[in-house]
């Protein structure tokens, strides 16, 4: 059986992105959505998710490029001087493997986007984070702590089959982080969680255009998959340099996607559906 999620994440970044969701779930194949609780449109974000029921809204836990929930004096050692967190993933990544200190505003941090999540009155459909920082192993350890208190049942591990690629067209790079999201997966099931079997979006993160999905969707593997895009109806502050937005909402509204799907037999959904637990 081929299962397929397909996630926007970003959700409360802006505008832009919002009014992408909600045009791509209801004219197109997006199932899911990833909330930025902290995100400069987190509050039209969360309402809007309100008014889709069908969209599976998840927490988009956000540690680099962004700004905390905690006021900054709460987390000196994860922010600059402009409030924000710091954008060095190597050197945050190292604070927070080696200082017991930082580990301690991290751990706070992470309690309080899930805190807020909840507070949001939103059902967790699942949880990944902002770059792929869960793969840190701290970040990963924290939130297998404090996500099960707050209903966590599911987790996106980045784990793209280049193979699956090359089929579709000439890719090139060795992924290191694969070991690592494998490791990562394991461990999340172990504790109960679902992970999809493989992720897609890794690549062609911000260039996933018509082309491309319409591949994904036909040469599909087996098992559970998910597809995350970056959908926006222009570009915004704060967003990724060179991401084609605009293209990424037009391949989600495609027809002939939902076509693809429906042609191949695709099983189409939330987290939720395919996990097995509740969801409204």
């Amino acid at each position: 059986m081929k299962q397929l999620i397909v996630t926007a994440d970003d959700f409360g970044a802006a505008m832009a992105v919002n009014e992408a969701v909600e045009q791509s779930h209801y004219d197109g194949i997006l199932t899911c959505a990833s909330l930025m609780v902290a995100g400069d449109a987190a509050e039209d974000a969360i309402a809007r998710a309100k008014s889709m029921p069908r969209l599976g809204t998840g927490l988009h836990l956000v540690l680099v490029d962004g700004r905390p929930i905690l006021s900054p004096d709460r987390v000196p050692d994860l922010v600059g001087p402009d409030g924000r967190f710091r954008t060095n993933m190597v050197r945050a990544g190292m604070n927070f493997f080696f200082r017991p200190s930082i580990q301690r505003q991290l751990e706070a941090e992470i309690d309080a986007q899930f805190a807020a999540f909840a507070a949001a009155g939103l059902s967790l459909d699942h949880v990944n984070a902002h770059k792929h920082f869960h793969l840190h192993p701290t970040v990963s350890s924290l939130i297998l702590k404090i996500g099960q208190r707050y209903g966590m049942r599911a987790a996106r591990a980045p784990i793209e089959p280049k193979a699956t690629l090359a089929r579709i067209e000439a890719v090139r790079g060795i992924d290191i982080a694969q070991p690592w999201a494998k490791l990562m997966r394991s461990r999340f099931r172990r504790a109960g969680l679902a992970v999809p079997d493989q992720v897609f979006g890794i690549s062609w993160s911000g260039a996933l255009g018509k082309d491309r999905l319409r591949g994904l969707i036909a040469q599909l593997p087996r098992g559970l998959t998910e597809i995350y895009m970056h959908p926006a109806t222009s570009a915004y502050p704060g967003g990724a340099a060179g991401y084609a937005y605009a293209d990424e909402l037009e391949a989600l509204t495609d027809p002939l996607a939902r076509d693809a799907i429906t042609r191949e037999g695709i099983s189409l959904g939330r987290f939720a559906d395919f996990a097995g637990f509740p969801a409204p």
